[in-house]
Parts: structure tokens; sequence; C-alpha cells
């Protein structure tokens, strides 16, 4: 079975009438609703939607990883006696690949866990209410499964890739020795994404290698589990969201980045996303076709080896835009008309390598055009896509190849630029979106990606540290850098800030809207910089000024 999601309407309904082998899967929050399609009938169901069905895919999203707490001002919050402001009555959200529940830092003096929740999407079983699969463990299960000598026979679930139990440990770990994280009182739910299906690793031509890729309506779903414990548990949550992607119009307006921004309104809740490791990885490219009968190139190395390669080029609603392709050899796809939906395929005549072109505009919510560009076993060297202008008013464009891990290695646009490196869904209007910097020498990290986004919004907002911060894995004590490390930091400060305003009373509405606020105010800035600017957003993360300028000192 393959997901899809589209907004909950009388489309959806009509739909699911007139094709019954498709099935309604849950409702999310915001009126989203998720189906799902036998993978033969995913085509059928496509096209079906018209205009929609692009924003119906899931997007396959990936990991973002690759002495911190002092530089933001967290310690210094911990330790302020009046404030007392730990994580207490506050809930952490991961949405990830899972948490070894078995690590001190998740346990308490007497042995019980700080974990309530945690839902294995990977696990067989029926899943938790109405989400149709996996295997959910309750606080009281793990603490079971902990007095047991072999825990994992109680609660079989295991953090394989030690991604989700390193950002939990930043965030929310224990005291433990000399050792804390920044909300060490707050409890945990923990969500294991399932790997992508493979119709989405066939559709974005994902490497079969590349084990940790996750479809977007997972992460949703995630989500919807996590507000929905924290709502029966009555508690305020803030979600730390570490995976990301180049799919999508880096615009706020693909279903996963619009359902994030209407989470963000809801009081009690806080959503930080990593901004990406992606400035200098050669992943983004853009430019301006002046006027109609222009032409503007855009040259791929494809590397070494015969790889696969992606490329995604969006423009504004305004423009329409057609491509052509040439190979490293010089053989040429002509220039193919645009039209809607339509897909163009050619096996090269000298070469392995076969070229599919698609267009699809107007692509719902932002109305732009988006011109997709496949090449299987692509020749290696120089690939060149040319764009034509046919109407022109504004004549912007920008083009994205897979980010880290999902592009062939060595694969990269030979003008890169690092604007706009931000990744879905950390591009969405109202998250907390948060780049990483070194905590050592307050430098930029080297790869954090960089704003705006397409909209555009000047993004990231803040920065945390973010390179070789110290941490737990499933094997022990470690480090990590990427802005995944940034992002969980900022969820652990904004917990704090979350049981300072609902559980002790001083703004019982506070949400991401206001948590953003409150933390761009306390930034630390350097004289001599303009901000906010598309690399630091509002500048470094200080919750103890933060606190200073709510108290008016």
């Amino acid at each position: 079975m393959t997901s899809l999601v589209i907004r909950n309407n009388r489309s959806a309904e009509n739909l699911l009438k007139e094709m019954p082998y498709v099935k309604r899967g849950r409702e999310l929050s915001g009126n989203y609703l998720v189906l799902n399609v036998p993978d033969e009938n995913v085509t059928a169901v496509v096209q079906e939607l018209g205009n929609t069905k692009l924003d119906a895919y899931s997007l396959v999203v990936g990991l973002l990883g690759k002495e911190a707490l002092d530089v933001t001002g967290i310690t210094s919050i911990q330790r302020q006696p009046y404030l007392d402001l730990r994580g207490r009555g506050v809930l952490l959200g991961f949405v990830d690949t899972g948490i070894d529940y078995t690590q001190p830092a998740f346990k308490y003096e007497d042995g019980t866990s700080k974990i309530q929740y945690i839902w294995d999407q990977t696990a067989e079983g029926t899943g938790p209410g109405d989400f149709g699969f996996g295997a959910e463990y309750a606080n009281s299960v793990i603490n079971q499964a902990l007095k047991s000598p072999n825990p994992y026979e109680t609660v079989p679930h295991r953090d394989t890739v030690g991604h989700g139990t390193f950002l939990a440990s930043v965030a929310g770990s224990h005291e433990e020795g000399d050792y804390i994280g920044a909300a060490p009182d707050a409890e945990i739910i923990a969500v294991k994404l399932r790997r992508a299906g493979k119709f989405y690793y066939d559709v974005f031509l994902v490497p079969p290698e590349q084990e940790n890729a996750f479809e977007s309506v997972d992460v949703m779903l995630g989500i919807d589990y996590i507000l929905e414990k924290a709502a029966e548990l009555n508690r305020p949550v803030a979600i730390c969201i570490s995976v990301g992607t180049n799919y999508g119009g880096h615009d706020g307006f693909n279903t996963f980045e619009e359902y994030l921004s209407h989470v963000s309104h809801q009081p009690g809740v806080t959503l930080c996303c990593a901004a990406g490791n992606e400035a200098n990885a050669g992943h983004h490219t853009s430019g301006v076709i002046a006027k109609e009968g222009d032409v503007q190139r855009i040259e791929i190395n494809a590397g070494g080896n015969a790889r696969d390669i992606y490329a995604m080029v969006w423009n504004n609603a305004a423009d329409r835009v057609t491509v052509s392709v040439t190979s490293p050899t010089g053989e040429l796809i002509g220039r193919i008309p645009a039209k809607n939906g339509a897909v163009y395929s050619q096996r090269l005549v000298l070469e392995k390598s076969t070229v599919e072109i698609f267009y699809f505009f107007p692509v719902e919510g932002s109305g732009s055009q988006l011109s997709v560009i496949k090449i299987t076993e692509a020749t290696p060297g120089i690939w060149t896509v040319s764009l034509y202008g046919e109407i022109i008013l504004n004549g912007k464009y920008d083009a994205w190849l897979p980010m880290t891990g999902f592009a062939p290695p060595g694969a990269a646009f030979l003008a890169p630029i690092p604007d706009c490196t931000t990744v879905v869904p950390a591009s969405a209007v109202g998250v907390i979106t948060c780049g990483a910097f070194n905590g050592r020498d307050k430098s930029l990290s080297a790869d954090s990606s960089w704003g705006p986004s397409r909209l555009p919004l000047m993004i990231p907002d803040v920065t945390a540290p973010g390179t070789q911060v110290s941490g737990t894995f499933p094997a022990g004590r470690g480090a990590m850098s990427g802005t995944s490390v940034a992002a969980a930091i900022t969820a652990g400060a904004c917990a704090l800030l979350l049981q300072w305003g609902i559980v002790d009373k001083n703004e019982v509405y506070i949400d991401t809207y206001l948590a953003r606020a409150y933390l761009i105010r306390g930034c630390d800035r350097d004289p001599g910089l303009e901000y906010p600017n598309n690399r630091w957003g509002y500048g470094r993360l200080n919750l103890q000024n933060t606190f200073n300028l709510l108290r008016g000192v």
C-alpha cells in the first residue's frame, strides 16, 4: 500500500465513493486526510486528483544530523532558583529513528522511565487508535520492561540508527553525572518512522542503499500522534522535527508545510525544525530569465559513476518555461513543450541513459510551475538543462538536486548558490527554523543551510549549537554535528518556555509563534552584521537573555 495525503473536502468524499479500493486513513489535524492506495492503483488515483496530485504525493525526507547548553543561556536558566525551569510538566516529542529506552539518560533515580509513550511505526501490529499500523508502548509497559533481565522481550523496540536517541538526550536527558539535557525534567514521546515505500523510492530516484528515507505523511502522522497523547496527558509539548528534504517548493505551500503551519498555531505546542546541512553541498542554484525568448542554462556534474539524477526547477506562477537536456557527449533532447502532467521519455542513442521530463503547473497553493528532469544511469560528466522563457513576467527560477544522501556522491551544480538551501519543511510559515553554529568559537557551522525560502520568508529564525555536540547514542556517549542537534537544543529551550508560560501560568496561551518571538528577542547578535539575515536569522539562541528581557532588565 502507498499513502497519499489530501485536503479533506467534497472531492475527497467523491473519490472514496468512486474508487472503493482507496481506503480512508486517519484525518489529521487541520482537515487533512490520509489515503491508503494499493500500489497498482496509485497512478489512476493521482490522475483523478488533477492539479492536486503533486501535492498528494508524500515527500521523501531524510535525517539532518551529522558543551552546547552554556553558550545558549539554558544552563543559567536551569540554575535560577526563582524560575526553577527544567521542563517540569512539559513533554518533548520526537519523530525520528526511535529511542533507546534502556539508556540511563531516560531514567529517573528509581529506575523508572521518563518516556511516556513510544509509537514504533516499523513494528508489526494495528498501531495506536486509528493510526492503523505499528505498535505502541506506554510508560507502564516500558517500566515493566526495564525491570526485566531482558527488556526487549517486553518492549522489542530499538533505535538501530541512533539519531533519535541522541536528539532526545540533548533535549531531555535526565541529569547524569556531569551531563544534563536542556529540559531534564521534561518527559518524552518518541515516534520511530518506518522506511519509505518502494513507490516513493522509484518516484524520487532514491538510492536503494539509502535506508534512512521516510515519507512526509508518516512524519505528519507521528506529529498527530504526539498531539493526541499530549492532549490526553493535558500537557504542553515541544516537538523536534530533524528530518527534511529538497523535494518540494521550499515556499510553505505544499501539504506537509501547510500542516505544520496549522499545528504551529495550537496553544501549548511548539515546533522546531532543522534548517538542513546543504549550504556547501552544491545542490541549489538559481537565476533569472530576463525576457521571453531568452535561454538560461543549468549545468550539472553527474559525478564519476553512472547513477540516477533527479533535478527540480521551480518558477513563479506568472511565467511559463520549457526545457531541453544535453548529455555529456552532446546528444540533445530537444525543447519539450510545457503541458501539465505530461511525461516525455527518451533513451539516448549512444549512451545507456534515459531522460524523462515532467511538467506540473499550476501547482496547488503557490500556482508555480515545476519542471522535473529524471536521468537514469546518467553518463558521468556534465549535463546541461536549458530553460526557455515562453511567458516571462518575473523570470526568477530555482533549481535543486536531492539533498546529501539522496543525490549521487559528487553530483552538484557547476554554479551552486548557497542561498535558499533551507530544506522542507523548515521553510514552512510559523515553525521555528533552526540553523547551527559552533559553540566553541561562535562561528556559523559551515554546512548550515541558508535562507530565505522561495516565499520569500527570511529564515532561519535562530541558530543554536550544532558542531560536535555531546550526547547519548545507543552505544554510549558521543558527539554529533548538524542542524538536527540545533533543533533539539532549541526544542529543549522551548520546553522551558512552555513550563514558564503554561505550567507556571505566566503565558497560558503560548504557541510556536509566541515562543519564536521570545527566542528571537533574546538572541545574541554581533556588531557590524545586519539582522535578520539569511545565514544567522536573528542571531544565536540565548535563553537567559530572553528571560532578562521578559523581566525588563
